[in-house]
């Protein structure tokens, strides 16, 4: 069973020839913007192997020699693969980490004594606790001493890597803001470790830890920037598309302390190992006209054109041969014959994408439509990870399908029971208390589960989880709501599913890796459906990875469903939606589905019926803006995008990509 395939989306559209260069010439000709050695890899798990394998040579030299290998760690998503490869070598290959000396990056401050959610406590539960390294050979800065303590500890801590001759290996993630360790932007270069505030975007990172945003402590004791540099060897991972605006800024832009990660910039021994999707912003990938000749394809032509028109500020028939020329794009000019040839063809390529009728138009020519006239009317699922990201990725997608008279499926992939505040439960016990007592009900249990809840939230301290009382009743808000919102949109209510995957159910933010009986739950569904049009979130960088899991999840299902040859796959296609965490760039855009200023403020009313979603949702990320301000800010903004380049103009465009099962 494949569960990871949605790591391996982006290369449907990039050659290997931007990311393998054959020999070193070609790298050094593809990396010239790239100011620090940069591995990308087709996926998480690949990359991960290799640290791995780099970091096993050199506890088994060290052992070899009789020497300590000293390793610097952090907590976090980023290592977590790398922590897996380790273990797994540790138990098949007999790796033994009995001469490893560990050093724990940060740890949050201040901390409860004997609290259960701490980075020492995530790293023995990820690796230290698998693994046969002797437990004195563990350092980590103390989250529980008092402030008075503090400066101290911290010589201490630095006094004890000195001791051990400094870190052999300095493991590293990197956070939103470009911070290494828990170095954050306006860290010197000299800065050792020390008592650091983190912001807002390092706190919504940690909530997953914690249990919410609120729960996470003000503070980090981290290893400074010197400390850091002090390494002998560094690695830097970063996985996902979330990390690609950073990884572009650290490993091409300034040194800045804006973004302390490109302080490595400075290290003799650094090196980047990121998957394809971290990848996406680097110049050799995103825009590899500008470092070498291309392969050419209407995906990359389209690209090179949407950025010359971004870059001059023209439509897309206004653009000359001396835009292209001065440009970087001449390659075009020779392959085309004029500027007029390339303009008119991306012209009608991105026209083609505009449809009105996102299930095909029935009895029409199809061949320049994104979707098929037949079959129809057609069988669709979308797919939702949580009880909302249906309607506010492509709530008017789905409208305009019920109303052209497909048979539209929802499934909701979780609960969403997590982020759904304490308060909706309270709210909802007064009205299921009251109701017992207008209509004078018989039986007490609702009278005795009301002060058994009641009791509960008053008596839940900093950090603690839910019951599966709570959680059982959160998960009823959040389908009463999906529930009102269908009905709002005309869909059956025979054809809402809540699937409910097991990986998600753990009562925690931190949720268990995909299983099989995740992906069998999806498999049954879409054998009930046999789907002709499958929509699944391409919206990846969801800072809790509940979106990727659930799209892996279905990805790993079709991808079962066609290595047993199952007929009703082959007249199936799948489209990827964006929308509350981000949106598709242009140039990738394969189906684009105008929404009138009527359909948006439907659109609006939608996302409004999921209530506990609103200003009290638990995990807004760091955009403050509202989920239905987010979707419809960038449902105009495509439109706007498209307006700019001298095509129609539309007052909002829903945008999806199709995936191809590999």
């Amino acid at each position: 069973m494949k569960t990871n395939l949605s790591s391996q989306i982006t290369l449907n559209r990039v050659s290997t020839k931007y990311y393998k260069p054959e020999n070193a010439f070609e790298r050094t000709v593809l990396t010239r913007f790239e100011k620090i050695p940069t591995d990308i890899y087709e996926s998480v798990e690949e990359g991960a192997r290799q640290i791995a394998k780099e970091i096993a040579f050199s506890i088994r030299e060290k052992q070899k020699a009789g020497e300590f290998c000293v390793i610097a760690l952090p907590g976090g998503n980023s290592p977590r693969y790398v922590y897996d490869e380790l273990i797994r070598m540790h138990r098949e290959e007999a790796l033994s980490f009995r001469n490893v000396v560990a050093f724990s990056i940060y740890e949050y401050y201040p901390l409860a004594p004997g609290g259960t959610s701490s980075n020492m406590k995530l790293l023995q539960d990820l690796f230290f606790n698998h693994i046969d390294i002797n437990p004195l050979n563990i350092f980590s800065p103390d989250g529980t001493i008092t402030k008075d303590s503090i400066f101290e500890q911290c010589r201490l801590f630095e006094q004890k890597i000195e001791g051990f001759g400094g870190i052999d290996i300095m493991l590293l993630g990197i956070g939103r803001t470009g911070n290494i360790g828990f170095n954050e932007p306006g860290s010197q270069i000299n800065s050792t470790t020390r008592l650091i505030l983190l912001d807002n975007t390092s706190r919504n990172e940690a909530a997953k830890l914690f249990g919410g945003t609120e729960n996470v402590p003000v503070s980090s004791i981290t290893m400074g920037i010197s400390t850091i540099l002090g390494a002998k060897k560094i690695y830097l991972m970063a996985w996902g598309d979330d990390k690609a605006q950073m990884i572009k800024e650290t490993v091409e832009g300034k040194v800045t302390d804006t973004i302390p990660a490109s302080y490595l910039q400075s290290h003799n021994n650094v090196r980047v190992a990121i998957d394809l999707s971290a990848a996406s912003n680097l110049t050799r990938i995103q825009r590899p006209w500008l470092v070498t000749s291309c392969e050419w394809d209407d995906k990359l032509i389209r690209s090179a054109i949407v950025w010359l028109c971004m870059l001059t500020k023209k439509p897309i028939l206004k653009l000359t041969n001396k835009d292209y020329n001065e440009n970087g794009l001449s390659e075009l000019l020779a392959l085309y014959g004029s500027a007029y040839n390339v303009n008119i063809k991306i012209f009608n390529d991105l026209q083609h994408t505009i449809t009105g009728w996102p299930g095909g138009k029935p009895n029409a020519d199809d061949t320049n439509r994104p979707e098929r006239a037949t079959p129809y009317p057609k069988r669709v699922i979308v797919f939702s990870p949580h009880p909302d990201d249906d309607v506010i990725s492509m709530g008017g997608t789905v409208r305009r399908l019920v109303e052209q008279n497909h048979d539209v499926h929802i499934a909701y992939e979780t609960s969403g029971n997590i982020a759904v505040g304490d308060e909706e439960v309270v709210r909802f016990m007064h009205f299921i208390n009251g109701f017992n007592q207008i209509f004078d009900a018989k039986s007490d249990v609702v009278g005795n589960k009301y002060k058994e809840i009641r009791s509960f939230i008053s008596n839940k301290k900093e950090g603690d989880f839910d019951n599966w009382d709570m959680l059982k009743l959160k998960g009823l808000i959040r389908r009463g709501e999906a529930r009102i919102a269908c009905a709002y949109a005309g869909i059956k209510s025979e054809n809402v599913h809540f699937l409910d995957l097991p990986f998600y159910e753990t009562g925690k933010i931190q949720k268990s890796p995909i299983s099989e009986k995740d992906v069998e739950i999806v498999r049954a569904l879409l054998r009930e459906v046999k789907p002709h049009q499958i929509f699944v979130a391409g919206d990846l960088a969801d800072p809790h990875g509940t979106h990727r899991v659930c799209t892996d999840s279905v990805l790993a299902a079709i991808d079962m469903e066609k290595e047993a040859g199952e007929e009703w796959l082959k007249d199936c296609r799948i489209w990827m939606y964006r929308g509350a965490w981000a949106e598709w760039e242009i140039e990738h855009i394969e189906m684009a589905v105008p929404i009138s200023p009527e359909e948006l403020r439907l659109k609006r009313n939608t996302i409004l019926k999921h209530q506990s979603q609103m200003e009290g949702a638990p995990f807004m990320g760091n955009d403050e803006r509202l989920f239905w301000q987010r979707s419809e800010d960038r449902n105009r903004g495509t439109a706007a995008l498209y307006d700019s380049l001298g095509l129609a103009s539309y007052e909002a465009i829903e945008a999806f990509v199709e995936y191809i099962p590999l």
